[in-house]
C-alpha cells in the first residue's frame, strides 16, 4: 500500500512584520466584503510591511459551509496552491447566492448535492478540485483552521486579528485605508 503525500499551501500573502489574520466563512456576505478588500489592503499597506493570512471559519448556519471550506483547502493542495484556493474563494464570492440557502434554510440549494456544489465551484473557478476534495485526510487541515479559531476565541465571521490580538472593533464595512492605517501605526 503506497501512501500519498500532499501539502495544503498556507493562505498567506505578503511578507511584512505586521500580521493581519482574517477569519472568514466563504458564503457569509460580510466575509465576502472583507475578502474583496484584501488585495487592495496589501497594495496600499505594502507587501513588505504586512502579511495577510486567511483563516477559514466554517459556520453551520451556512449549510454548505463545510463542503465549500473543504473545496478551498483541496484547491490549496493543487498546483498553484494558495492562488488556486483564492480562485475558488473568488468564484464563491462572485456567485454567493448559488452556494447558500435562502434565509439559511430554503430555496433551490436544498436539492443540490455536494457533488453539484463541487461542480459549480469547478465551473466558476476553473480549478479542477474534485479529486483533491477526496483526499482522505484533508480533514486534518480543516480541523486545524477550526482549532486555531477556537483557541483564539473566534466564533463568527469575519473576525480580524492583528499580531495575534482580536480586533473586536474592526469591521468588513471599514475602509481599506482605515485597515492600513491601523496595521501601520506604531
Amino acid at each position: 500500500m503506497s501512501e500519498t503525500t500532499w501539502r495544503a499551501d498556507p493562505l498567506v500573502w505578503g511578507r511584512g512584520p505586521r500580521v493581519f489574520e482574517v477569519f472568514i466563512e466563504p458564503t457569509c456576505p460580510f466575509s465576502v466584503k472583507a475578502f474583496r478588500k484584501l488585495d487592495e489592503l496589501l497594495a496600499e499597506a505594502g507587501e513588505d510591511r504586512v502579511t495577510v493570512k486567511i483563516r477559514l471559519q466554517s459556520q453551520p448556519w451556512h449549510l454548505y459551509s463545510g463542503v465549500i471550506v473543504r473545496c478551498i483547502l483541496a484547491a490549496s493542495t493543487l498546483e498553484g496552491g494558495r492562488q488556486a484556493a483564492k480562485a475558488v474563494m473568488k468564484a464563491v464570492a462572485d456567485h454567493r447566492e448559488e452556494f447558500e440557502f435562502e434565509r439559511h434554510f430554503g430555496g433551490p440549494n436544498r436539492d443540490a448535492t455536494p457533488n453539484e456544489i463541487i461542480a459549480r465551484i469547478e465551473d466558476y473557478s476553473g480549478v479542477r478540485l474534485a479529486q483533491a476534495f477526496a483526499i482522505p485526510d484533508l480533514d486534518r487541515e480543516i480541523k486545524w483552521h477550526c482549532k486555531y479559531a477556537r483557541q483564539n476565541g473566534i466564533h463568527v465571521s469575519p473576525t480580524f486579528m492583528i499580531d495575534g490580538l482580536v480586533q473586536a472593533d474592526m469591521s468588513s464595512g471599514d475602509a481599506v485605508a482605515d485597515w492600513a492605517a491601523r496595521l501601520l501605526k506604531d
